[in-house]
This record gives C-alpha cells, structure tokens and sequence, in this order.
C-alpha cells in the first residue's frame, strides 16, 4: 500500500507552493494565447488552468490561484480596465467548477465516468464566465456592445472545457499525478487504485 498524497495532507507551504504555481500557469496561459475580439477583450486559453486550479486545489486555493493570475495576466497584456473583473468572473468561475464537481461526484460513482462531473462543472463556470463578462460590458459598451464578443468566449469556454477536461483524464492515470485531482470517492481515500 502506498501512501496517498492529496491536497489535505500537506503542510501550509506546499498549498501555497501549488497555489502560486497554478496562479503563474493561469497568468502565463491567459497571456501566451490570445486573439483579439470583436468589440474588446481576447481569446484566450486561461480558463484551462482556472479549471484545473479548482478541481485541484479546492474552493480557496483554487480560486485564489484563478482570480489572481488571470487578472495578472490581464494586466501584463495591458487590459488593466478588465483586471478587477476578471478576479471576480475568474474567482467565481473556478469556486463553482469545484463545488459543482464535488457535488456531482456524489452521484456518479464510477471511475470511468470522472469525465462527466468535469464537464458540467466546466460548463457551469464557464456560463459564469460568459455571463460575467457580458455584464461587465454592456456596463462599459452598452448591451448592444457587448453582444459580439458572446461568440469570442462561447468559443473560448468550449475549447477550455475540452481542453482541461482533457488533461485531467490523461493525468487521472498517472498515478503519482491522480491524487491531486479528488477521486471519486471524496477527499480522504482509503487505498490507492490502480
């Protein structure tokens, strides 16, 4: 039997460890790949880490990482306008991928079925995403310019939902990585599954 390594049972250091490392992966991802949109803002892929930051790392880490290193990376690109509400939109995205996902795990018990909860908790916070941008447009644009950019992050939430769905089920069966993300059964397993 091998000790499992989960996010609960390490010392304060490495959360803070792990939480400025997804907070450097959400910055350097939303900064790297970016398509200017329509009206204002960008594509681009950053959502993946605020997804993964929260089924990795929980409701507090996780959405410290995805609020302070998106809006990191709105600033390096020069968008400081967005940056206060990319902390809130990012912050909330990632908080209900993660409690979404616990919730549902609760439901669907079988390990070959992981995708599942990940996907409509994904889809969850990124309607989060979508919304909240929106809102905080038609604040600065109007409602009407706002609008043209509701494609731009439909798409971005779509390949970001795919995408981080993608590698948590690559990394779901490399065993040293898989006690990171929650199984199935909770947050305190019993035995190690192979």
């Amino acid at each position: 039997m091998h000790k499992i390594i989960t996010l609960k049972s390490m010392s304060l250091s490495k959360r803070l460890t792990l939480t400025a490392l997804f907070c450097a992966l959400c910055c350097v991802s939303t900064a790297v790949v970016t398509v200017p949109l329509p009206a204002s803002g960008y594509f681009n892929t950053g959502d993946v880490f605020v997804l993964l930051s929260a089924w990795c790392l929980g409701p507090i880490y996780g959405v410290l990482s995805a609020s302070i290193g998106s809006a990191l990376g709105d600033l390096l690109l020069g968008y400081a306008l967005y940056a206060p509400a990319t902390f809130v939109i990012k912050g909330l995205n990632a908080f209900l991928a993660c409690f979404v996902c616990w919730g549902l795990k609760k439901f669907i018990r079988k390990p070959s079925l992981d995708f599942l909860p990940r996907i409509l908790s994904a889809t969850i916070g990124e309607l989060v995403m979508i919304v909240g941008y929106f809102l905080f447009e038609s604040i600065l644009y109007g409602f009407f310019g706002a609008i043209p950019n509701l494609l731009g992050n439909g798409l971005q939430a779509v390949c970001c939902i795919a995408c981080a769905t993608l590698i948590v089920s690559a990394f779901y069966h490399i065993k040293s990585v898989r006690n990171f993300f929650p199984p199935l059964k909770g947050f305190t397993p019993t035995r190690d599954v192979n």
